[in-house]
């Protein structure tokens, strides 16, 4: 109990209490970390890119109007129509 009551009144001033340098070389560490990051995708986007020109990707993947390949429910909706073609086709 009197642990207690010396760290209870050994607590600093509220005036004394400061971010300090640790935060500072923290928060800046973070800075660094998110610059690496960023350079890197900015990297392996361009390499994409460099495929993508090659041809190494399939041609055959439906794309939508922009050019960018179909995902998910577009990719699902673009299926149906093209079951729903060739069940025309096929009739």
């Amino acid at each position: 109990m009197t642990v207690l009551a010396f760290l209870i009144t050994a607590a600093p001033e509220d005036k004394d209490v400061v971010a300090g340098w640790t935060a500072f070389a923290i928060f800046g560490l973070l800075a660094l970390a998110v610059a690496i990051l960023g350079f890197s995708l900015t990297k392996r986007l361009k390499n994409v890119e460099k495929a993508a020109a090659a041809g190494l990707y399939d041609p055959s993947d439906p794309k939508s109007s922009d050019g960018r390949p179909l995902r998910g429910l577009a990719l699902a909706r673009h299926q149906r129509e093209q079951a729903a073609a060739a069940e025309a086709r096929d009739s």
